[in-house]
């Protein structure tokens, strides 16, 4: 079992963070700043907490995306509330909201004002639309935002209705997106080309950035690409077949030189001469017969013994994963992607390991999630308020 790292410092040592989000991608993308050795205070609101804290059993979001955070409690709809928020901003070099646009002006606390309190303050708008155009006030889910970018359009089979992902994708590329957007803002003022400065983060524009040339492909031939299931719509064979014992392979086999060694490995080199199959748009137009082929070739066999005979004939396959699968997989537990931590609920649980891996300053997880309000005190004894008052305490929601 691993071991949490209480004093292992990262790049971003020294860096503080004032996470002022809910849900999934600020929480994404803080989590990230706290694997590299950034100092994340979750503000949260008393009693309750994150939203995050009450998605799936036993908390495993909140688990797996709070680690090595702190967690203040403050009632920002008072005044004292707010009076210890500035406070904390001031000591802050990040800020991440994720506000309906505008929530923050009306209280006092916009770019404007903070700016000039904290000149170089890096501060983090994320919002579902982003805080301008004609839907900065909409509803930002991103169940809409993978709607209407088109990655529900183009997901699914062409006989049934378009599907929305079964994850927070939106959320996710955001929080991913925000996290180099951080680093590049924390490079630059580090290099004197700024102070602070806002970055405007819609949920939006990342997800519809890793589309792909879809509204391109559009222009250029005057269709509507047609959803595709597990095929490609523009390289084939590429699919997901069903072994002989019920389970599930992936195979692409997109490249010219992968086809053909395909072809000949499951005794059917003469298709490689065949006029449907000569080139990728050839095998496309003629996907089913192919996949016949394929299939039935796979259908005889287990998927141990598929890829046992792909992976020596030097073929792309790999099974389709389900959690059990995955906790003793030999990639996922040989290249260290999960690790297994100390628990109080579950006993160990299986954590994500930081990443991207950096040799020379590597991510780490220094600590578990939090409990609400854990670091009370710790920050009341810091900022010297210990001494306000029971009643001061308790309107600013930290007692």
């Amino acid at each position: 079992m691993a071991e949490y790292q209480p004093n292992e410092t990262g790049p971003l040592d020294g860096v503080r963070v004032v996470d002022l989000t809910r849900l999934a991608a600020g929480n994404m993308l803080t989590h990230m700043l706290a694997d590299f050795g950034a100092e994340v205070i979750k503000i949260e609101r008393p009693g309750k907490g994150d939203d995050l804290r009450h998605f799936g059993n036993a908390q495993v979001w909140w688990k797996e995306y709070a680690r090595s955070k702190k967690s203040v409690t403050l009632n920002l709809k008072s005044d004292e509330g707010k009076e210890l928020l500035l406070k904390l901003i001031d000591t802050a070099d990040v800020l991440v909201e994720n506000f309906v646009p505008g929530t923050l002006e009306r209280w006092g606390l916009g770019p404007d004002d903070l700016l000039a309190r904290r000149p170089e303050l890096i501060m983090v708008r994320l919002s579902g639309w982003g805080q301008t155009g004609p839907y900065a006030q909409k509803p930002g889910f991103g169940s809409l935002i993978e709607g209407l970018s088109g990655f529900a359009a183009m997901t699914g089979f062409p006989d049934r209705p378009p599907l929305l992902p079964p994850l927070a994708l939106a959320d996710m590329i955001a929080g991913i997106t925000g996290f180099g957007a951080v680093s590049t803002a924390l490079y630059a003022r580090l290099d004197g080309k700024s102070k602070g400065q806002v970055i405007d983060l819609s949920l939006f524009e990342p997800l519809f950035s890793v589309l792909g040339p879809w509204l391109a492909n559009y222009v250029a031939t005057g269709t509507v690409p047609q959803r595709e299931g597990n095929r490609s719509e523009v390289a084939a064979p590429r699919n997901v077949y069903t072994t002989s014992d019920g389970r599930f392979l992936a195979l692409s086999a997109s490249m010219q030189s992968m086809w053909e060694k395909l072809a000949i490995s499951i005794g059917h080199g003469a298709l490689i001469e065949d006029p449907r199959y000569l080139t990728n748009s050839d095998r496309v137009r003629h996907a089913d017969e192919l996949d016949e082929v394929i299939g039935g070739f796979i259908a005889a066999r287990t998927l141990d013994e598929n890829i046992a005979f792909f992976t020596e004939e030097g073929i792309t396959v790999g099974p389709i994963g389900d959690p059990e699968q995955l906790l003793n997989h030999e990639y996922i537990r040989g290249r260290g992607v999960v690790e297994d931590y100390p628990d109080a609920d579950l006993g160990q649980v299986p954590l994500h390991a930081p990443f991207p891996r950096l040799s020379a300053t590597p991510g780490s997880v220094r600590a578990p999630a939090p409990e609400v309000g854990q670091h009370n005190a710790e920050f009341m004894q810091e900022l010297g308020l210990v001494d306000r008052g029971a009643e001061w305490l308790k309107n600013a929601g930290v007692a």
